[in-house]
């Protein structure tokens, strides 16, 4: 059972906190210009689980927010590229599965895989604690989303931009029709250099948005390639047909490109260039089995819901021809959120009240068309 966000009354109608921002810590610190940083936060402290499981939304509250069907997907490969490696990666994922009843996905049934940047199992790269955080949300993620799909997580040596684009190839060399990468640095001329390495024949890429909410670009989400992931949180609402609603999580990225030539494919008109981002998930209370951290913890970031939605498109049948346009095409099939701000203030100051920071009927930057109802909007 999910654990609710503290929550207001406006309008007679529950809705997040919108300036409630929790103290938490960024899994990955910012290095500087030359590396990307993973996007998961934390909150530090002991870990933590209820009576009546762990704290934080689970695989269950999951499936049922975004209606997810019964029955079985495909095996759809689905890789994660990440940097550093997970040493207990599979045992956690092991823990997380058994939790909410989804069927085992280890590597002595072929279904999970972990291998180095060069799609080696041996010798994997160093191990890093945030990183090891992130590469374990991720594996939840999909798991939640597509129970059935085979996972395929590929460690670069280091979180630079040559080394993580190398990973990218790998996964797609080992089969990977939708990989998904929950990392992202400020655009600029040295990211966009390896912009081919997220685009593959037959292959989705699907990428975070970000964590800091409205600021510059994040790469490689910015990529006119690349399915951008915005955030949202996730709170229960008996009054709701769907019995679910949401708002815009306050560290949602978003912004407008400066370099990205506008895609034909999207139509706001405040932002000359591409848009991030493209549609959105829970990214903000996500519970995960993290043995370096504990045991049970939730934790928050767009690096929840980007491998989520990967999961999803995996599930939908349609990996790997599913691109951003298509998500446009079929904005109807998505739920969408229509409050919330993501410039930190709470308010929408930070943009003018604009679509870029502030979420409202229609397209918005901060969750793009919207989030998943079902399979049908991929």
């Amino acid at each position: 059972m999910g654990v609710l966000a503290a929550v207001v009354v406006a309008a007679g109608v529950a809705t997040p906190a919108a300036a409630a921002a929790p103290v938490s810590r960024a899994a990955c610190p910012d290095l500087g210009p030359g590396l990307l940083r993973c996007l998961t936060t934390y909150t530090p402290g002991a870990a933590r689980a209820l009576a009546d499981g762990p704290a934080g939304w689970g695989a269950d509250d999951l499936a049922s927010a975004y209606r997810l069907p019964g029955a079985a997907g495909p095996d759809t490969v689905v890789g994660i590229s990440i940097a550093y490696d997970a040493p207990n990666l599979e045992a956690d994922l092991a823990a997380y599965r058994a939790q909410y009843g989804l069927p085992p996905c280890t590597s002595a049934d072929g279904c999970f895989r972990k291998v180095n940047q060069q799609g080696a199992a041996a010798p994997l790269p160093p191990a890093d604690f945030g990183w090891a955080m992130e590469s374990t949300l991720d594996v939840s993620m999909v798991s939640a989303a597509c129970p059935s799909c085979r996972i395929v997580v590929v460690e670069g040596n280091s979180p630079g931009f040559a080394d993580l684009a190398e990973t990218e190839d790998t996964a797609v060399r080992l089969g990977a029709k939708v990989v998904s990468n929950s990392y992202g640095a400020r655009e600029g001329g040295t990211p966009l250099s390896f912009a081919s390495h997220y685009q593959h024949p037959g292959v989705t890429v699907v990428a975070s948005s970000g964590d800091a909410g409205f600021t510059a670009a994040s790469y490689p989400a910015v990529l006119a390639s690349t399915v951008a992931v915005g955030g949202t949180s996730l709170f229960r609402d008996p009054d709701s047909p769907r019995g679910w609603a949401e708002s815009t999580w306050w560290g949602s990225g978003s912004g407008c490109s400066a370099y990205i030539a506008k895609p034909k494919w999207q139509k706001d008109t405040h932002c000359g260039k591409r848009t991030v981002a493209d549609v959105a998930a829970a990214a903000e209370d996500i519970a995960i089995h993290y043995s370096d951290a504990g045991g049970w913890r939730p934790v928050n970031g767009t690096s929840a819901s980007a491998p989520f939605v990967a999961g999803l498109i995996g599930r939908s049948g349609h990996a790997g021809t599913t691109q951003p346009a298509d998500l446009y095409a079929r904005s109807s099939q998505f739920v969408d959120i229509t409050t919330g701000s993501n410039d930190r203030t709470g308010t929408g100051q930070k943009c003018g009240f604009d679509y870029l920071c502030v979420a409202g009927p229609g397209y918005d930057a901060p969750t793009g068309v919207g989030v998943p109802d079902g399979l049908a909007g991929f």
